[in-house]
């Protein structure tokens, strides 16, 4: 008798990447679509994967990253062989340097032809080492045997030490042909990577907990690692809990509900100063303490002879490498602060009326700085300052609508006038401070909280990036709305341009003309009538008496929509502590 033949799946090779991605739990992808890679995206649909297509490839990778940030999940996005991986690396380039949870799959031609390249082959360049000298960790599948075990290396890697990107490179012929499946490439992720956190030991938490106790003025400084680890909530605990200051890194801004009494909001320069002096102990949760926390060196700091640090994080790289600690911490921020509270908790109080004093001095500085900065919001100008923007849409969405920043000194300004009041709720490229990334990160974060508002704050020159995908936005019904803030300039460039030129003029005109600069200025783009070819909402606004009737009327459109806001060009320049930020960027004494 005949043995029967046993039923064996038949999957394109990329039909293999869908499903260990949906094992993952992956449910949104962002990319172009191409040839190359069909036997992957349109096996999507069949196990539940969205494909969001944008219009340029960077914006996939910005979205993907966008979309980590904002969930806490893995984000993922592809690009073609060729000209679609050259198209990519910028986002590359800023979302491993933003730290952001990434994986990039890519494709290649096929495997005959590259690795190594025969010589002028079509669309192809060594993808696998570009990549891989500007991300987390890069690999090419040389056999469709492979594909299980590199793309389960890649997620582990995704998943370990600080987040960045993480790429895999699959020839075309892989992708596009069918093989019999084999079981063994299609895993739970249980069975290839731990999901259990990094936990201190007992000993270390309660050498943790002593220093914290026993001092003067403990304080909290928190990196980008806290929203990452999603340990928001806890940082606010244990911050009641010693009547702690807080302060932030840039990237970590939105880890924090600024209007407690214990956070010291990044945007009040001085306050941060002084409270990184006044802590006699401070606890670094997720943080490198890098070029804009001055390296945590004196003068914005105390010194390591009066100040002792307690520092956390995943990554022993980083570990005292900045600043010398008297406590190092390799652990994951969550499961360190959960053991914290709870050994802090089974001790008696350590606040004191000196330590509220203390805070409350801070608290002070910071209302007398606020009402300085609110001085500027003068109604009478017009064009709008540019103030308004940030303040209006504050009283216009909810506490909980997600506020993307891009631009340079419109970037300045939407931090200066606004205040985080939800976690997590705040995007930008505060590492990088990339150009025109905030218009694709709109729209992830709209993708992952489609009931949420979301708005971007964004200059001309940055708009001018990206324009194009107002028509993704309108076309996967995602209706975000940007504010553009124009100024026909290059706003922060020409200040600086003109005190290398003319100081004294600058000091005393304020702004000098196009003449006097070096291509400076911008031409006029009507970014509504844009809006509106692209079957957009499109508004101009010139006026800060306007502005909160023109939100409303967009988002009562339902659609996406771009509001021209037309500001004061010269005030536009002076945005608030300029001299500061340079100095942020100058070698600390200490």
């Amino acid at each position: 008798m005949a043995l029967l033949k046993r039923n064996v799946e038949k999957v394109l090779g990329g039909e293999v990447v869908t499903k260990i991605l949906a094992a993952e739990g992956v449910d949104t992808v962002f990319g172009i679509i191409d040839g190359t890679y069909f036997g992957m995206y349109s096996t999507f649909g069949d196990h539940g994967i969205d494909l969001i297509t944008p219009r340029h490839e960077t914006s996939a990778a910005h979205m993907a990253a966008a979309y980590a940030r904002v969930t806490g999940e893995l984000g993922v996005c592809m690009a073609s062989n060729g000209p679609g991986v050259a198209n990519i690396l910028p986002g590359v380039a800023v979302e491993q340097a933003e730290g952001n949870r990434v994986l990039l799959i890519t494709s290649s031609r096929r495997q005959p032809i590259v690795y190594p390249d025969r010589g002028g082959t079509y669309q192809y360049f060594p993808q696998v080492d570009v990549i891989g000298a500007m991300s987390k960790w890069s690999c090419h599948v040389p056999d469709v045997e492979r594909i299980g075990e590199i793309m389960r290396h890649a997620l582990r890697r995704c998943f370990s030490g600080r987040p960045g990107v993480v790429h895999v490179d699959i020839p075309e012929d892989i992708m596009n042909s069918t093989y019999d499946l084999n079981p063994r490439w299609i895993q739970e992720a249980m069975s290839y990577r731990t999901d259990h956190l990094l936990e201190a030991p007992a000993d270390v938490v309660r050498a943790a907990a002593d220093l914290l106790a026993d001092a003067k003025l403990p304080m909290l400084h928190v990196g980008s690692g806290v929203l990452h680890g999603g340990a928001t909530d806890l940082v606010h605990e244990i911050a009641e809990l010693l009547d702690a200051p807080i302060t932030t890194s840039w990237a970590a801004r939105a880890a924090v509900d600024e209007r407690r009494r214990e956070v010291i909001p990044m945007i009040y320069l001085d306050a941060v100063k002084e409270t990184r002096n006044a802590a006699d102990v401070v606890l670094t949760l997720g943080s490198r303490l890098g070029e804009t926390d001055w390296w945590g060196k004196a003068p914005y700091w105390a010194k390591p002879e009066d100040q002792k640090m307690i520092q956390v994080d995943l990554d022993p790289e980083i570990l005292g490498a900045n600043k010398p600690a008297e406590l190092l911490v390799q652990a994951d921020v969550k499961s360190f602060l959960t053991a914290l509270i709870a050994e802090l908790k089974e001790r008696p109080s350590s606040k004191s009326p000196e330590r509220s004093a203390l805070l409350e001095g801070l608290r002070r500085n910071i209302v007398r700085r606020r009402a300085k900065l609110d001085r500027r919001l003068d109604f009478s100008s017009e064009p709008m300052r540019s103030a308004h923007i940030a303040v209006e849409c504050q009283k216009v969405f909810e506490d909980d609508a997600i506020v993307v920043v891009d631009g340079g000194n419109t970037a300045v300004w939407a931090n200066f006038y606004h205040q985080v009041r939800t976690p997590g709720a705040m995007l930008s490229t505060p590492k990088m401070g990339m150009l025109g990334a905030g218009v694709a990160q709109a729209l992830a974060a709209k993708a992952a909280f489609p009931d949420r508002q979301v708005y971007c704050i964004i200059g001309d020159g940055a708009m001018g990036f990206h324009p194009q995908e107002v028509e993704t936005a309108v076309r996967h019904d995602l209706p975000v709305i940007y504010l553009v803030a124009c100024d026909k300039q290059w706003g922060m460039v020409k200040m600086n341009q003109q005190f290398a030129l003319k100081p004294l003029k600058t000091l005393v005109k304020k702004s000098l003309g196009p003449d006097e600069t070096i291509n400076a200025d911008l031409g006029e783009i009507q970014w509504d009538v844009m809006a509106r070819s692209m079957g957009a909402h499109g508004e101009r606004v010139s006026n800060a008496h306007d502005l909160q009737a023109a939100l409303h009327r967009a988002q009562a459109s339902g659609l996406p929509a771009v509001i021209h806001c037309d500001v004061d060009p010269v005030d536009h320049m002076w945005a608030p502590e300029l001299k500061t930020f340079k100095d942020m960027h100058a070698e600390p004494a200490g």
